[in-house]
């Protein structure tokens, strides 16, 4: 096995398009790779990410948030971020042990695309977008155009995350995230939930909801967006939280976690749980 790990961008692509004939993995917090394999050592050459400066850590432009792919699950619970971002801090905070929270990276997270993802329904209702970088340049698509079912990404030979970005004109308002396991910590997700509302003159100006770990990837939920908007953000908002709207965006499967039905029945109870923790401040974001 050959070992790469380059503090040059440009090294690491040169790198990995010559070794792609050999299957070359690209590896960061390695927290969802070394589960994956079955041998004691990773086969194939591998390219180590994380000496790269410029894929880690969270920079702003008068535009955009841009999130390197190297990123830690703490760096952004102990980011200052405005509060559109505290649904993504509560995700942040789920994430496994504090172990896992400590070396796991943003871009592996969204690079496994697990439907159970804690990230992406965050994301999701950012509007978030995927950089990639490959030795051919730099493209970017949408978060949801990137994760096209399970263990599934728009990645091509050659390309690996370079960072997810955030339109400042998405990163507005107010967030929550909510999550169900069979347990309280260190549990695969049964169901999850996260809304981003903007509110204007006392109405519900711009609504972003996202479901995840109740399909093959998370998924958005335009028609209850719409129905949230003109109304008042106060304790009646779950009352507008319409179960068909809701229902007809997933597609839960069964499993040892939970059953569709029961899904179905979660994801439900949490979207009016998630909306309704809005009307409150949402407690626990923190670093």
């Amino acid at each position: 096995m050959s070992y790469h790990r380059p503090t040059e961008l440009a090294d690491a692509l040169e790198w990995l398009d010559k070794n792609l004939p050999n299957n070359a993995r690209v590896a960061a917090g390695c927290t969802d790779l070394f589960p994956a394999t079955a041998q004691t050592r990773l086969d194939g050459p591998i390219l180590d990410i994380t000496a790269i400066e410029n894929l880690r850590g969270i920079q702003q432009t008068p535009d955009t948030w841009r999130f390197g792919a190297t990123t830690t699950w703490s760096d952004i619970i102990k980011a200052d971020l405005p509060s559109a971002f505290d649904g993504l801090k509560l995700a942040a905070k789920e994430v496994g042990s504090i172990q896992i929270q400590n070396s796991g990276t943003i871009g592996g997270n969204i690079c496994n695309a697990s439907p159970a993802a804690d990230g992406s329904p965050c994301w999701l209702t950012l509007n978030a977008s995927v950089e990639l970088a490959s030795k051919a340049g730099i493209r970017e698509i949408p978060l949801a155009d990137f994760m096209l079912g399970p263990r599934q990404t728009a990645l091509t030979p050659g390309e690996i995350v370079s960072a997810i970005k955030v339109s400042k004109e998405h990163a507005g308002g107010c967030s929550h995230f909510l999550k169900l396991g069979a347990r309280k910590y260190l549990v695969i997700s049964i169901a999850m939930v996260a809304v981003r509302l903007v509110e204007s003159c006392g109405a519900i100006e711009e609504a972003a909801v996202s479901i995840g770990s109740c399909s093959g990837v998370p998924v958005r939920i335009p028609e209850l967006e719409a129905a949230l908007v003109g109304n008042a953000l106060d304790q009646t908002i779950a009352d507008h939280v319409n179960e068909k709207h809701v229902l007809d965006a997933i597609s839960p499967i069964s499993d040892i976690r939970g059953d569709a039905d029961y899904r179905n029945l979660v994801a439900l109870e949490l979207v009016r749980r998630t909306v309704s923790g809005l009307a409150t401040p949402v407690q626990g974001v923190a670093a």
